[in-house]
């Protein structure tokens, strides 16, 4: 078995829902307060919310590829605004002295600055692996631990480091042990990186620079300039987005969303904007141009009056595009007709002699994000690219 190493770079779990968790979403439409769109509840009546400016960030980091590895400038500066408006906020007080700060954190978001140590540059981020961190500096043995889920059917990899708090935010750290975690095997293989030959390379430290009252959300900042963003509990379009990057549970995602959407009055519209597709359910694969045509790549783009687009990115500048139109025809129910497509590049065109019609219907719609069932019953995700109105 090959195994692709990955970036643990002071990484970073979604703790799993018990039978009796439920989380449910409030539209920001019909919100009273902003503050609590996204409302955890157990059935230990433990509440745990993000506030107004906690879910600023969650917003900025939705539609975000490979924990921040494929991100625009656009959105870079949207979440850095968000990051520094948490820091100026302040959170918990001091907290490596918080009780909050233990425990198991998902990495969500981090930046990948070329100053990284050689321990960050061999972990290479990939976006079928989960990571984690676990800190846990109230023992007699204090540490912070890096770890790469493979699979709950395979195992992980765990870096190890001694740890220790300077002061109310910052951590000391140094790596001294590491191995691989296999389901199958009833021993541990040791991961051959001689931390000790590393010397200042395998040390550092991690200020905690937010960590809010849930004890749900923490930013810190690594000694190389890294900022990360990890939680311990994601919210359901969260969750989903990581089933998509990590090709495991997405149907059951996308369930989990769609049920909170029948919890609600508001029935979704096809919003205006640009929506990238970032996976459908097809199993078999069409030609390029008969899965383009039938919107399976690039970008869906609902204009004003009724109108859509196809818009798929070839090569050299080439594109394919394709126009047609919707209407309404019952409850999240709509008819498409695709019926003037072309190949663009530049000023010019060369028109396609090709249609297509079908039944769009919507599961789950928010600014953000959206579910349908459209071509041949396929089920769809998209994620709005273009700014909010």
């Amino acid at each position: 078995m090959v195994l692709k190493v990955v970036n643990l770079n002071l990484g970073f779990h979604c703790l799993t829902p018990s039978p009796c968790t439920n989380f449910t979403f409030i539209s920001p439409k019909h919100s009273k307060s902003r503050k609590d769109r996204f409302v955890f509840r157990s059935c230990q009546v433990e509440q745990l919310s993000f506030t107004e400016s906690e879910n600023s960030l969650i917003e900025s980091l939705l539609g975000i590829q490979g924990r921040g590895r494929s991100s625009s400038p656009q959105q870079l500066n949207a979440i850095e605004r968000a990051v520094q408006v948490l820091e100026s906020l302040g959170g918990v007080p001091d907290p490596t002295n918080s009780n909050l700060i233990e425990g198991r954190w998902q990495l969500i978001f981090t930046t990948r600055p070329g100053t990284a140590s050689p321990i960050q540059r061999t972990f290479v981020g990939v976006d079928f692996f989960s990571v984690f961190q676990e800190v846990y500096l109230r023992t007699n043995d204090p540490r912070v631990s890096n770890i790469v889920s493979f699979s709950e059917a395979i195992g992980e990899l765990k870096v190890e480091a001694a740890a220790s708090i300077e002061d109310g935010k910052r951590i000391l750290f140094r790596f001294n042990r590491a191995a691989f975690s296999f389901k199958f095997l009833p021993f541990k293989i040791p991961y051959p990186v001689p931390f000790k030959l590393l010397g200042d390379e395998a040390k550092g430290w991690l200020d905690t620079t937010y960590l809010s009252h849930s004890g749900n959300l923490r930013i810190s900042r690594g000694n190389k300039g890294t900022t990360f963003v990890l939680q311990k509990q994601t919210e359901p379009r969260q969750r989903l987005l990581i089933a998509i990057s990590s090709g495991v549970g997405v149907k059951e995602a996308i369930d989990e969303l769609i049920s909170l959407n029948q919890n609600t009055d508001e029935e979704p519209e096809l919003e205006e904007g640009e929506w990238q597709m970032t996976w459908n359910s097809q199993t078999v694969t069409d030609s390029w141009l008969e899965n383009a045509a039938n919107g399976l790549m690039g970008k869906q783009i609902i204009g004003k009056n009724g109108r859509i687009k196809f818009l798929v990115d070839i090569l050299l500048g080439l594109k394919f595009s394709m126009n047609g139109n919707f209407v309404k025809t019952g409850s999240k129910v709509y008819d498409v007709t695709m019926d003037d497509a072309a190949i663009i590049g530049g000023p010019f065109g060369y028109p396609l002699e090709m249609e297509n019609k079908f039944i769009l219907e919507l599961l789950y719609c928010d600014e953000k994000i959206r579910i349908s069932q459209g071509y041949n019953k396929i089920l769809f995700v998209h994620i709005r690219t273009d700014a909010m109105r």
